[in-house]
């Protein structure tokens, strides 16, 4: 293994918000990411950050990351929520993927949350196929549902 896993640092926003860019472009939504360097670095390390984050770097640059927070199940307790998981593509391969994957997990875990929980794009099928490798449970019977802020001011403005 020639690459390291770490926690990210303010320093490694900006490769964290390119690979996040990368990753919109795959899923084939180039023109998603409204967020900024400035908002990854208020959100994630503030007194109360809203988000962790695995990095894997090699060679000191940034080839893949791992974000995720807490969140409340109702019939779990305390769960974490995998944001998302993304190697750049001409690292993938090399076993980052796994590595960011399993150091999540090992959090969840040293830290007693009751689940780690993640969407994955249908048509991704090297990463179910993955996911399902690990023992994970793919639920296809479940649909995930958004509310974007456009239609969020729409709902609430005609309530």
């Amino acid at each position: 293994m020639d690459f390291i896993i770490r926690r990210g640092q303010v320093k490694d926003m900006q490769s964290v918000l390119d690979l996040i860019t990368e990753l919109a472009v795959f899923e084939k939504e180039p023109d998603a990411v409204d967020i900024s360097v400035d908002d990854l670095v208020k959100d994630g390390f503030s007194e109360n950050p809203k988000f962790k984050i695995f990095v894997a770097e090699q060679e000191r640059e940034i080839i893949g990351i791992a974000l995720f927070y807490e969140r409340f199940s109702t019939w779990k307790g305390r769960t974490i929520h995998l944001e998302d998981l993304i190697v750049t593509k001409n690292k993938q391969k090399i076993g980052a993927g796994k590595a960011l994957y399993t150091a999540v997990l090992k959090y969840a875990y040293d830290h007693d949350y009751n689940r780690v929980a993640w969407e994955v794009i249908d048509w991704n099928s090297n990463a179910i196929d993955f996911y399902k490798s690990t023992g994970a449970t793919y639920l296809n019977d479940w649909s995930v549902v958004q509310m974007n802020k456009e239609n969020l001011a729409k709902f609430i403005q005609n309530s």
